[in-house]
């Protein structure tokens, strides 16, 4: 192929499949930079949506990890099945917790440290921490209106081995790759619960958040103050407490999820009356300082179809509007103690229920996450060499 003029040669490699981009690009340098190029990515995703036969079309694809591996993966909501299609290898590392954003992802790995990762590229960029990281630690990526992107890092918790609560804030620059502190004298009157994973939409990240406890008081449970909680990448703050649909309680499930690129999802099942009963809204309008919501997307009795809760350490989730379905993953708990299975568990109106299995459980608090698939372009690898450990 090396006497084939670049457009041809960029033609007949644009039909491969995205899994199969990272052996390619593994063969020769030439094509490790083609297929890196903008216009090789364009002609690649048309390329790959025209080459799908009208059944294809009505799949999916999704990233989702499980066990600490990151996989690309086909859902096919008409016949339901969730097939793996290929494994989207992060350097071989062992990874905790994704945060998706615009086909970026940050990872936590096991052993505690930060990676951005773009695996449509197949390029990781190792992030150092300013002096070191904390066992609280909170992260989101997110980026400015002008799309650089940027890494919030926030711990803002008690520490029992210190005994008084820690609370810093930083930002991270792709672009300038340096840490600084934002808001020294930021006290928050807000805790966010580290079961609650954060969720990027439009370059901003939301979370599920409480009124802080007061742990100078009486000690007692009490109904706290919920709210949506905006970090705005572009000012680097926080924004007002933003409406739910309801009121959680202790132990109630609560999870986030993206509906294309402008809305966002919210997942509630409660651990007392109704229980079982998962709820799902969309928002009509989601903004740093606003937020609206539609009624009551679905609404589905779990007791009946797999006589357990959800568990809060798992209920990851995505939408079909179209099909008004939604697909849950978590594990199956109801058979084996510890859990055996990962599972995904499809659910729609009057009943509609198909419990999919994703395969072995090994890490019994490995809980599977599902993120968009969005192939990216964007180049992270300045001063990758410097940087990496």
């Amino acid at each position: 192929m090396s006497d084939l003029p670049r457009e041809m040669e960029e033609e007949v490699l644009s039909r491969l499949p995205v899994t199969s981009l990272i052996d390619l690009r593994s063969t020769c340098k030439t094509w490790n930079t083609l297929t890196k190029r903008e216009s090789f990515l364009n002609r690649h995703v048309f390329e790959e949506e025209e080459a799908a036969p009208a059944k294809k079309k009505k799949r999916r694809k999704v990233v989702m990890m499980q066990e600490h591996r990151v996989y690309l993966m086909n859902v096919d909501l008409l016949y339901p099945s969730i097939e793996r299609i290929g494994n989207l290898d992060a350097d071989g590392i062992d990874i905790s917790n994704i945060f998706h954003c615009d086909g970026l992802f940050l990872c936590t790995t096991k052993d505690t440290r930060l990676v951005v990762w773009n695996p449509y590229l197949g390029q990781t960029r190792w992030i150092e921490p300013r002096t070191s990281y904390h066992r609280w630690d909170r992260y989101a990526l997110g980026h400015e209106k002008k799309k650089r992107h940027k890494v919030l890092r926030f711990v803002n918790n008690y520490d029992p081995s210190v005994k008084h609560r820690v609370c810093e804030f930083e930002i991270f620059s792709l672009d300038s790759n340096s840490w600084r502190v934002i808001d020294d004298d930021l006290t928050p009157d807000w805790t966010v619960s580290f079961l609650h994973r954060g969720l990027s939409l439009k370059g901003n990240t939301y979370w599920y958040a409480q009124e802080k406890l007061d742990l100078n008081g009486p000690p007692e449970i009490k109904e706290l103050p919920d709210f949506l909680l905006c970090f705005d990448f572009t000012t680097e703050r926080f924004g007002p407490r933003l409406p739910l649909p309801f009121n959680a309680f202790f132990g109630d499930i609560v999870t986030l999820s993206s509906v294309g690129e402008e809305q966002l999802a919210l997942l509630l099942q409660r651990c007392t009356s109704p229980a079982f009963t998962v709820n799902i809204w969309i928002t009509s309008k989601i903004e740093p300082n606003a937020c609206s919501w539609r009624n009551v997307f679905l609404s589905v009795d779990m007791k009946p179809l797999i006589g357990t809760l959800f568990s809060v350490f798992g209920g990851s989730f995505f939408v079909d509007e179209e099909k008004k379905v939604a697909v849950v993953l978590d594990k199956d708990r109801g058979k084996s103690c510890p859990p055996t299975r990962n599972i995904a568990c499809i659910i729609g109106n009057n009943g509609y229920f198909k419990q999919v299995d994703l395969g072995e459980s090994i890490g019994k608090w490995c809980y599977s996450i599902v993120c968009p698939y969005v192939p990216s372009s964007l180049q992270i690898t300045r001063q990758l060499e410097e940087h990496t450990p």
